[in-house]
C-alpha cells in the first residue's frame, strides 16, 4: 500500500524517517521534511474548506519561495491541480493562462497582485485569492485570503479528493508555435516516475543539495523539487540577479547538482569560480537547448571532476535523453538515449522507423508521457497520436508524444538532434511562440504588418528578431517598438534585433508572410562570420 501511495506528488514530501531532514532552503532559512509536510497539509485543509471540487485549479504566480512550493504541493495533497506560472510573465500572459484553465484560486504576492487587478475581471471562473506578504487588499467579486489564514495549524484530519496516479496533477505551461500558450496536462505518474527516472541516473542521494536556478514552472525547474524529494535531499531556491549571485550560491551552499539552460551556462563561464566550488560539485546537467561547445568545453576545464549531464526533453513528456559522462568525450553533439522508463523512437512521415543517420521524427513512449493539451483537442491530436506498429491483438491504442524535433540515431543508438520541424522559437531555455509576440505588437498600434523570428545566436540558442512595417502616421521607430515590447513582455520575450522598413513584408503564394524567406535573410545576422 505504501508503494501505491508513493505514485502521488504530494507524497514526494512524505516525512516518515526524515522529519528533522531539511526539504527547501532560501534566503538562509531552512525547512525540514516534517516542517513542509504539515504545512502543506495544513495549506490543503484551507483549499478543501473553499469547497473545489477534485481537479480544480490552483494557479501559483510567484518568485522562488517556500510559499510558492507548499502552493503547489498543498494543491496536489487536497487532490487538486496546481498550475506553476513564470514570475518573468506579465499581467495579459497569465491573465491567458488563469482564463484558459479555468484557475479557481490563484496564490500571489501583494505586489503583483496589484498589477494583475485589471487582468483578473476578465477571469469569471477565478473565485480566490490567496495573498502572500502585506494586507490582504479587497477585491470586488473575489474572495482575498492572507497566506498566514490559510496555513493556519488545525487539528482536524485531512480529508482530500480521491486520487490515483493516472489523475491530473498539474498543468505547465508552454508555447506552441502558433497562437498562446498551451497547458500542458501531467499526471501524478508523469512526475513521480519522472522524478525517479532523472534521480537514478543522476545519482542523487539523500545527501545532495540542488540548486533550483531554473524557474519553477519550467519542467526542468520544477524537476529539481522532484528529484530532491524523491531521495530526501535538499533543494536550495535561488531567484538569481547576476551570474555572479548564481555562482557565489555554488559556493556558499555547496552545491552537489546545478541543471541550467545553455545561456545561463554561458554567462556562468563569465565569471570568477572559486578552486572550492570542484571540491563539492558533483554534477552539472544542461536542458532547454544544445549547449556550443565552447562553453562545454570552458565548463569541464574548470570542472574536470564535475560530471556533465547533456539532456533533451519536452514539456509534453517531461524529459527524454540524457547523455552519459563517459561518453561525452566521444559524442559531445549527442543528445544520448532514452532515459530510464522511455523508449525514444525516430520514425518517417509513414511511421516507419527509420535507419541509423536518416533523419526523422524524435517519438517518445512511456510512463513520461502527458496528458494531451488542455481543453486543446486540436493541437493534442497534432502531438499525441497512436503508436504506429503496435500488434493487431492490442485494442487499446498507446499514446506517443510525436515531437516535431527532427534527429537521428548513430549507429550506436546515440541521438543527435538536427532542428524544429515548426516554427517555435527557443531562446534562453523557453519556447516562445511568434504569434504571441506579434499580437502583443499589433495592439500597439505601432505597425501595420510584424513578424517575429527565432535566428541561430550561440548563447541564446535564439536570438528573437522582430521586422516589422510601420503603422501609418504612428511615428513608430525601433526605440519606441522596443518600449512597447519591453512594456508588455517578459524579458526573454523582447526581440533583439528589430527590422523596420517601408512598404509590406513578403508573402508566399498563399498570401500568407514568407517567415522562411524572411529567416533566410537573417540566418547569418548573429554568425561568427557577421560579427568579426
Amino acid at each position: 500500500m505504501t508503494a501505491i501511495v508513493r505514485t502521488l506528488v504530494s507524497d514526494l514530501i512524505r516525512p516518515d524517517g526524515r522529519e528533522s531532514r531539511i526539504a527547501l532552503r532560501h534566503d538562509g532559512a531552512d525547512v525540514s521534511y516534517g516542517a513542509l509536510h504539515a504545512t502543506c497539509q495544513a495549506f490543503a485543509r484551507s483549499l478543501l474548506a473553499l469547497k473545489l471540487t477534485r481537479g480544480e485549479r490552483v494557479a501559483v504566480y510567484l518568485d522562488k519561495r517556500i510559499e510558492t512550493v507548499v502552493g503547489m504541493f498543498g494543491a496536489a495533497a487536497a487532490g487538486l491541480v496546481f498550475v506553476p506560472v513564470n514570475p518573468l510573465l506579465k499581467g495579459e500572459q497569465v491573465g491567458h493562462i488563469l482564463r484558459d484553465c479555468n484557475v479557481r484560486v490563484l496564490v500571489t504576492s501583494d505586489d503583483r497582485l496589484a498589477l494583475l487587478k485589471p487582468t483578473l475581471e476578465a477571469c469569471e471562473d477565478l473565485r480566490h485569492v490567496v495573498v502572500v506578504g502585506g494586507e490582504a487588499e479587497s477585491i470586488a467579486g473575489l474572495d482575498v485570503i492572507a497566506w498566514s489564514d490559510s496555513v493556519a495549524p488545525s487539528s482536524a484530519p485531512l480529508l482530500p479528493h480521491r486520487n490515483v496516479d493516472v489523475d491530473l496533477a498539474a498543468i505547465f505551461y508552454t508555447s506552441g508555435s502558433t497562437g498562446k500558450p498551451k497547458g500542458v496536462m501531467l499526471s501524478n505518474r508523469n512526475i513521480v516516475t519522472g522524478a525517479t527516472s532523472v534521480s537514478s541516473y543522476l545519482e542523487n542521494h539523500r545527501d545532495d543539495r540542488l540548486l533550483a536556478a531554473l524557474p519553477l514552472s519550467f519542467d526542468a525547474g520544477f524537476s529539481q523539487l522532484t528529484t530532491a524529494f524523491h531521495v530526501g535531499a535538499c533543494s536550495v531556491l535561488h531567484n538569481y540577479f547576476l551570474p555572479r549571485d548564481a555562482v557565489k550560491a555554488l559556493v556558499n551552499e555547496r552545491i552537489t547538482g546545478l541543471t541550467a539552460v545553455p545561456p545561463l551556462w554561458f554567462q556562468l563561464i563569465q565569471q570568477a569560480w572559486p578552486e572550492s566550488i570542484a571540491e563539492h560539485l558533483r554534477y552539472i546537467a544542461n536542458t532547454g537547448g544544445r549547449m556550443p561547445r565552447t562553453t562545454l568545453d570552458a565548463l569541464r576545464a574548470r570542472l574536470p571532476k564535475t560530471k556533465p549531464f547533456l539532456m533533451y526533453g519536452l514539456t509534453e513528456a517531461f524529459r527524454s535523453t540524457y547523455l552519459p559522462p563517459d561518453e561525452v568525450d566521444q559524442r559531445p553533439d549527442s543528445i544520448g538515449k532514452a532515459i530510464p522508463n522511455a523508449e525514444i523512437l525516430v520514425l518517417r512521415d509513414d511511421g516507419s522507423p527509420c535507419a541509423p543517420r536518416e533523419h526523422g521524427e524524435l517519438v517518445h513512449r512511456g510512463a513520461l508521457v502527458g496528458m494531451g493539451y488542455w481543453n486543446d483537442a486540436a493541437k493534442t491530436a497534432e502531438r499525441y497520436k497512436p503508436l504506429p506498429g503496435r500488434e493487431s491483438g492490442f485494442v487499446i491504442p498507446e499514446m506517443a508524444v510525436f515531437s516535431g524535433d527532427t534527429v537521428y540515431a548513430d549507429e550506436d543508438g546515440f541521438l543527435y538532434f538536427v532542428g524544429r520541424r515548426d516554427e517555435m522559437i527557443k531562446t534562453s531555455g523557453y519556447r516562445v511562440s511568434p504569434t504571441e509576440i506579434e499580437e502583443v505588437i499589433y495592439r500597439t498600434g505601432l505597425v501595420a504588418e510584424v513578424a517575429a523570428l527565432g535566428v541561430q545566436h550561440d548563447q541564446f540558442g535564439h536570438a528573437i528578431v522582430l521586422v516589422a512595417i510601420a503603422a501609418a502616421d504612428s511615428g513608430a521607430d525601433e526605440a519606441s517598438i522596443r518600449a512597447a515590447c519591453q512594456k508588455a513582455l517578459p524579458a526573454y520575450m523582447v526581440p533583439k534585433h528589430i527590422d523596420l522598413r517601408t512598404g509590406a513584408l513578403p508573402r508566399n503564394p498563399n498570401g500568407k508572410i514568407d517567415r522562411k524567406l524572411l529567416a533566410d535573410e537573417f540566418r547569418d545576422l548573429y554568425s561568427e562570420a557577421a560579427s568579426a
